[in-house]
């Protein structure tokens, strides 16, 4: 669609960035907090680049002051953080460490004050290691109740001070990466687990969504979700079928549940068919429907491109051979290891390379466009208020002698990427705001600190956590002077 001219933000548009509590606090043991899954998960031999690991990180946890000041030197008006459930109980259930509550509730003071509106995220990937012994955390249905005691825990408290919640981060990929890829905790390859622990996180979702509009009726709240477009290889109605599949399959999946609480028709079937459908008990498709999200959080990065099954259309042997050629540098763009991890989509779709596109040189796909994509099928199927709560280059930043670093790229990616928001917008895309990962640099799961997404450089890296600077990027005042526009100067 062809605008001679755009839409300006909204005036009251979140312009943000974005963090998640293992990725950059530290203390992992510090006053009273318990262990996460990923505390002892990064501790095992291999499944890290370089062991490295959370304990520190970015030392947040200590100089969190120092954080919120340079974001409101930047001008930001939101921060997008998630709490570690562990923090706050340190057994997942029981007694309240009000040492964690007290951390999170000085954050939130110090953000307010900076006019720098809180978006507190429940949960963002780290369990507490109890719950997991315990009863093997989403596998067992006492989780809802215990992760609805937890969320209810920080809306009495935050109830007046917090706004914005997200309940889950990417509930498609730290499923996938624990029980598809054995990339996270729990690290189990079993595709039937994988699609009954879902279910029952989105019974907790669902739970905890009800229990926020009890406490907090003012405030908004709802799931992010990692949405990737689906593009079909070319205009031949079997490729055309298949991008059909892929959307359903790798997002409605999820997303019909979050907005309209019922599993897509086709895509059940044909898990049913294969014997790993959820197991669903009476009550649970009444509490699905129950719970209504406010909004609909949007992380961004890449889409897939597809085309028809090799059981229907084999590959000719070139294809084959250029599909192959792709090394995947990074675990995230969730490759087919085995025909068991594949085998949910070997009759629905092949995933392939799209010849349009860059990509990172971890290997992810360079697509501003798709942003605008993604935003306009989400608000045709679904009609919600959306805010984006992760967008982001992750790259290799250099610093200079004299304490610079130039990371042009970095603007051109989140340049290009904010022009088609603003498209989108125009549109007719219900927009909220906009949270750029990340505020600093910080640990990049299992790809250690050199892969860097920060408007703020940390002067650490894998082995050693040197004196942990903060310096902003050349991207910091770019950014600031994004917001300081609301937009207009790019």
């Amino acid at each position: 669609m062809y605008h001679k001219k755009l839409d300006d933000f909204p005036k009251d548009f979140l312009w943000g960035a974005a963090s998640a509590a293992y990725q950059i606090e530290g203390g992992y043991d510090a006053d009273g907090k318990g262990a996460s899954v990923w505390d002892n998960f990064t501790k095992i031999p291999g499944k890290t680049f370089e062991g490295t690991n959370g304990d520190v990180a970015v030392d947040h946890y200590n100089r969190y002051k120092e954080d919120v000041k340079l974001m409101a030197d930047m001008g930001l008006k939101a921060y997008r953080f998630s709490v570690s459930w562990s923090r706050i109980l340190p057994e997942g259930t029981g007694e309240i460490n009000e040492a964690g509550l007290l951390f999170y509730e000085n954050l939130i003071d110090e953000l307010n004050k900076n006019h720098i509106e809180p978006v507190l995220t429940l949960y963002h990937w780290d369990i507490p290691q109890a719950l997991q012994d315990k009863y093997n955390g989403w596998e067992s249905r006492q989780v809802i109740e215990d992760f609805d005691t937890y969320a209810r825990v920080l809306f009495e408290r935050f109830k007046d001070k917090v706004k914005y919640w997200v309940s889950f981060n990417e509930q498609n990929v730290f499923t996938a990466m624990g029980y598809r890829w054995e990339a996270h905790p729990p690290s189990i390859p079993d595709v039937k687990k994988m699609f009954e622990a879902n279910h029952i996180i989105n019974l907790a979702n669902a739970k905890a969504i009800n229990s926020f509009h009890e406490i907090v009726p003012d405030g908004m709240i709802g799931p992010s979700f990692g949405y990737g477009p689906m593009y079909a290889f070319d205009c031949d109605p079997e490729n055309v079928l298949a991008e059909l599949n892929g959307e359903e399959f790798q997002n409605h999946w999820w997303l019909d549940v979050y907005i309209h609480g019922k599993y897509p028709k086709v895509t059940f079937k044909h898990l049913d068919r294969l014997g790993i459908a959820p197991t669903i008990e009476e009550g649970d498709l009444a509490l699905l429907q129950s719970a209504k999200p406010d909004f609909l959080g949007v992380n961004y990065y890449h889409g897939g491109t597809v085309r028809a099954n090799e059981i229907e259309r084999p590959m000719e042997k070139e294809e084959a051979d250029l599909e192959k050629s792709f090394e995947a540098t990074d675990p995230y763009l969730m490759k087919p290891k085995d025909e068991q991890a594949q085998s949910p989509e070997t009759m629905m779709f092949t995933n392939v390379n799209n010849p349009y596109l860059e990509k990172t040189a971890w290997g992810w796909e360079i697509d501003p466009v798709g942003i605008r994509i993604a935003l306009r099928r989400l608000q045709n199927r679904y009609d919600i208020p959306m805010m984006i709560t992760e967008n982001g280059l992750g790259a290799y930043d250099e610093l200079t002698d004299d304490k610079r670093v130039e990371d042009d790229y970095r603007i051109e990616y989140l340049k290009t990427h904010v022009e088609e928001i603003q498209k989108a917008i125009t549109d007719g895309v219900d927009l909220i705001g906009y949270c750029a990962w990340s505020f600093t640099d910080l640990l990049s799961w299992l790809n250690g600190y050199k892969k860097r997404y920060g408007f703020v450089y940390i002067d650490r890296d894998e082995y050693s956590e040197k004196n942990l600077e903060r310096i902003p990027k050349k991207s910091y005042y770019w950014y600031k002077k994004v917001i300081e526009t609301n937009g207009r100067e790019l």
